[in-house]
């Protein structure tokens, strides 16, 4: 017998690279076009939160409730349609993922639903501090990256585009976008909401990371940078909350 300090990290892996980007394309074909409704919301999303930050506004409550909803229907298609249907036959572990998925949508409603009283910036016309403006700027790139470029890896990797990562259908280009509105929305007023908000899409970008170095893609740094990028702006973002409400807290 084989010792155990002789096996790689692809050999505990129960699927080759061609059968996980087939999963997608297989995704893609039955979804469409709900695919389209999802890049459609978005979008209206992107450019609105875009016009906020560009006027240096804090997040608009209306803006937050939409987009957390959004998010909500996201977490739950992705979870249902991709883990559950097509990634668990391959993946024993996709089964808790999937529950993981559930928590997040559950998260976002609670965030919808809760509107601006979560939010630790008072929305509306308010001049935020740079750091903030840094951060939900950078919200808003992260969220333009995962619908308008993320598509676009499957045919720089050399894959056929009916295999590319899709906003509500695959999780990668939807943890990327839910990292985003985090940062666009600025802390949160409840740890324990930003917990939860944060802690499913942080997981998935380490998972997803680890999965695709271990399947030698050199698409495992696209989400391991979100995730390089949302803790930078955390980061930089914290001397900033001195110049927020005193009861503010998360992230």
């Amino acid at each position: 017998m084989s010792e155990w300090w002789s096996y790689r990290p692809s050999d505990f892996l129960m699927f080759a690279p061609r059968t996980y980007w087939r999963l997608f394309e297989l995704l893609n074909q039955a979804a469409w076009p709900l695919a389209l409704l999802f890049m459609a919301a978005g979008l209206v999303l992107l450019v609105a939160a875009a016009r906020g930050v560009a006027r240096g506004m804090a997040a608009a409550p209306l803006l937050l409730r939409g987009g957390a909803l959004w998010l909500a229907l996201a977490w739950v298609h992705a979870g249902w349609a991709f883990v559950l249907q097509r990634y668990a036959p391959v993946n024993w572990a996709a089964v808790p993922m999937a529950a993981g998925f559930a928590w997040q949508a559950m998260a976002w409603l609670l965030l919808a639903a809760a509107g601006a009283r979560a939010l630790a910036v008072p929305p509306g016309a308010v001049q935020l501090p740079a750091p903030l403006h840094r951060r939900r700027v950078g919200g808003v790139l992260l969220m333009a990256a995962a619908l308008l470029l993320h598509p676009l890896l499957a045919w720089a990797s050399g894959r056929p585009p009916e295999q590319a990562e899709l906003f509500g259908l695959a999780p990668d280009p939807t943890a990327i976008a839910s990292l985003g509105l985090l940062l666009w929305c600025g802390p949160l007023r409840h740890a324990l909401l930003a917990l939860a908000l944060w802690a499913v899409p942080v997981a998935w970008c380490l998972v997803s990371a680890a999965t695709l170095w271990t399947l030698g893609s050199a698409q495992a740094l696209v989400p391991a940078a979100a995730l390089g990028l949302a803790a930078w702006l955390l980061r930089r973002g914290r001397a900033a909350r001195r110049q927020i409400p005193a009861d503010a807290a998360g992230l």
